[in-house]
């Protein structure tokens, strides 16, 4: 008898596991998936046009507080954990809650997932949302760029919207994200890529997206999503590290499994760390992986011009919600020049003032957060009943432009600074191998 499965996951990983290992598995029957962390998943279906012979009518999405209910109602045997950034102590306790309801539970690691490529892949991970990534892929995109070598990013999945029409994406130019109607987070993970001239992909079938990938590329690059592993075999492997989290290398899930991986380590934000926290990290990388590599990388940004002084400040989503951050690039900037910071939480109308209630370490910004249309007019509402003199975002995208607004803004992103070109140096030896 097929074992009676459920996949617990947030749109992206949990999709994957069930393409690569479930969905032609005779030995299971995945009876559905629940959702975290992302709002507006449950209650979708993942695709019939992907789902297979097994499943022909697709599979219901639920959310994960509906666990004890569906493991009874659907007679469920196994759960899989298969979404990322989660405490060691969170994947533990949610270990410990399945088992008592008298299930198994799996976690599938990278020979289970993992799709083999022509090209040579290039991977870049973290150990917690927030640390940097997006900054270290632009930094080799560029690299590749100014060697003249056709490379592809590859973006961990983020399908929040329908998803038959999320299946596979190529964005070649700055218009193809109103193709694919894109949410705000998705946005601020190919908005900056586009600009630098990369071709970027997503989507779910990562099969697909990979032989589309490897027709123009010599290299592919393969961008992480929260602490997540890669979906495809990577031959150089990085990790990135936030010295400011102490020791989140070491307790989140499968950050560590990242670290303990990794070719090369790279300890960003070390302009914002002092001496200890640096060499806590230093410490905690050579325990746990003796063979890797250390480069140690500053974020940097540039400092806005302007007289106005009570200032809002909005910042990326994702790393200031459950990547638990209580601040970003915009409010350092704002801090830094001395600024008025706005206090937004009396002004949230609608979903955010669930997200301060949810989040309540989030004091003087906005989390820019725009998973539905109905989230983006709540943040566009929350910015009009506020009426600041100035915004500035650490949004990587242009939300003066999305949201239509007639607010001076001030865009201030970090971009990586490596000193002593550790990472050029690195990426330029692994492409004469």
């Amino acid at each position: 008898m097929a074992i009676n499965t459920l996949i617990m996951g947030a749109a992206g990983r949990d999709f994957h596991n069930f393409l690569t290992y479930f969905k032609n598995n005779k030995q299971y029957n995945v009876k559905c998936f629940t959702a975290n962390q992302i709002p507006g998943i449950s209650g979708k279906k993942f695709p019939k046009e992907l789902s297979g012979s097994l499943y022909k009518n697709g599979i219901s999405i639920y959310d994960e507080k509906d666990l004890p209910k569906l493991i009874i109602s659907k007679k469920i045997e196994l759960c899989v954990l298969s979404y990322s950034d989660l405490s060691n102590s969170e994947v533990m306790n949610k270990v410990a809650y399945i088992q008592s309801l008298g299930c198994d539970f799996m976690l599938l690691g990278p020979n289970s997932t993992q799709i083999k490529s022509k090209r040579p892949v290039i991977s870049v991970t973290a150990v917690r949302t927030g640390c940097g990534k997006s900054q270290v892929t632009s930094h080799i995109s560029k690299l590749l760029q100014d060697k003249k070598i056709k490379h592809a990013i590859i973006r961990h999945p983020m399908p929040y919207g329908i998803l038959k029409n999320q299946i596979y994406q190529k964005f070649e130019k700055l218009s193809d994200l109103n193709k694919y109607q894109l949410t705000i987070e998705e946005r601020e993970e190919f908005e900056k890529h586009l600009e630098n001239g990369a071709i970027v992909y997503c989507g779910i079938d990562y099969n697909k997206i990979i032989k589309d990938a490897e027709k123009n590329s010599s290299i592919i690059i393969w961008d992480g999503g929260n602490n997540d592993f890669e979906f495809y075999k990577s031959d150089l492997k990085i990790v990135v590290l936030d010295p400011l989290r102490e020791n989140n290398e070491l307790n989140y899930y499968p950050g560590l499994t990242n670290l303990i991986r990794a070719d090369i380590a790279i300890i960003n934000k070390i302009n914002s760390s002092n001496k200890k926290q640096i060499n806590n990290c230093i410490n905690n990388i050579k325990h746990k992986n003796k063979n890797c590599k250390i480069i140690l990388t500053e974020s940097i940004y540039e400092l806005p011009k302007t007289n106005k002084k009570n200032i809002l400040v909005i910042e990326d989503g994702p790393t200031t919600t459950h990547g638990n951050m209580n601040y970003g690039v915009a409010f350092l900037a704002a801090k830094k020049l001395n600024k008025k910071i706005i206090n937004p939480k009396k002004f949230a109308t609608g979903y955010y003032k669930e997200v301060y209630k949810k989040y309540n370490n989030l004091e003087n910004i906005i989390p820019a957060i725009g998973y539905s249309k109905n989230q983006i007019i709540d943040l566009k509402n929350i910015i009009n009943k506020i009426k600041p003199e100035a915004i500035f975002s650490g949004s990587p995208i242009n939300i003066k432009k999305l949201l239509n607004l007639n607010y001076e803004v001030f865009d201030i992103n970090y971009k990586i600074r490596d000193k002593n070109n550790l990472i050029k140096k690195n990426i330029y030896s692994f492409i004469r191998r």
